[in-house]
This record gives C-alpha cells, structure tokens and sequence, in this order.
C-alpha cells in the first residue's frame, strides 16, 4: 500500500482540506488497509462524526473492486472536518448497481449501505477504461424552505376605462 498525504487551504472562506490516496491490490486484504488510512486519515481531519459511516461505505466499495475489478485499486479521500468526497478507481468495465435482493440472500446489498449512508454516489467511466466510483458524505442538510409569503390584499377595484379608440 503506498500513501500520499496533502494538506491545503481549499480558499480563504472555507476550512483546510485535506487530501490522501492509497494504491490497493487486488487481495481481501486491500479493505482493511482501506480502512486503516481512512481512519487514521479522518481523526486527523477531525472529522469523527462521519468515520463510522465512511468507513463502512469505503469497506463496500473496496470489497466491489476487489471482487470485481479484477487488478490493482486507488482510493482517494479529500475534505475536512464537516465534508468527504471519496473515489476508487478500478479497472474493471462493469457499472455498479443498487440490486433488489432477497430478505434470505447473504450479499449483495453493499450499494444500498453506501446509497443510505451517502450524501451522493455515482459511476463515471473514464475514456481510457476503468471507472472511478465516487462519494460525498456530509454535506449541509437541506435547508427549510422559505416561509410562505404573506398574502397580499387584493388590489382596490378601478372603475373600467372605456377603449379611446375602436377599431373595425
């Protein structure tokens, strides 16, 4: 597994952003260094209310490339403290889906843990090959929507102007 840790200011107005990669064989044992560097990585951050989830979310994605991808993965997390993106790149052709599965099956229900516990996720295929699956966790919550607006008495009624001209 090879590391890449960055540290930088993303603009004047928002939080530091942080940014670490990770090269992935393709062996089982790729999740739970996957889930080592997000760990370490996200306590670094400070973003511990989102380690849990990321984590999890990270372990199914990485298990899919494995299992699927068929070479070497490499996962990519960047935010801070309130927001992470995510992205594993693989070279495998296939476009992941949410599947609808039986209450009895014992898999394949990883895309619909990483649907819930995401803000978003999505598949882009990359011209060269491969795919890169991406997530967002942690974004704002939607804020309310604005109150009504009060109502507006209606206008007073003018008495109807007769046309200064007709035409025929």
């Amino acid at each position: 597994m090879s590391l890449h840790h960055d540290s930088s200011a993303a603009s004047l107005e928002a939080a530091p952003e942080y940014t670490a990669e990770c090269l992935l064989p393709a062996t089982p044992l790729s999740v739970r260094d996957a889930r080592s560097m997000v760990r370490r990585e996200l306590c670094l951050w400070g973003a511990d209310e989102l380690l849990d989830d990321c984590l999890l979310v990270v372990s199914e994605l990485v298990t899919n490339a494995v299992e699927h991808g068929g070479a070497a993965c490499a996962l990519r997390i960047r935010g801070n403290e309130d927001l992470v993106q995510g992205e594993l790149f693989d070279h495998g052709e296939g476009t992941p889906r949410v599947c609808d599965r039986d209450m009895d099956a014992t898999g394949g229900r990883g895309l619909q843990i990483v649907e819930s516990l995401t803000d978003d996720w999505g598949v882009t295929h990359l011209p060269s090959g491969g795919k890169i699956v991406w997530f967002v966790m942690g974004l704002p919550a939607p804020t309310d929507p604005l109150p009504p607006l009060p109502a507006i008495a209606p206008a007073p009624s003018r008495p109807a102007i007769a046309p200064v001209l007709q035409l025929r």
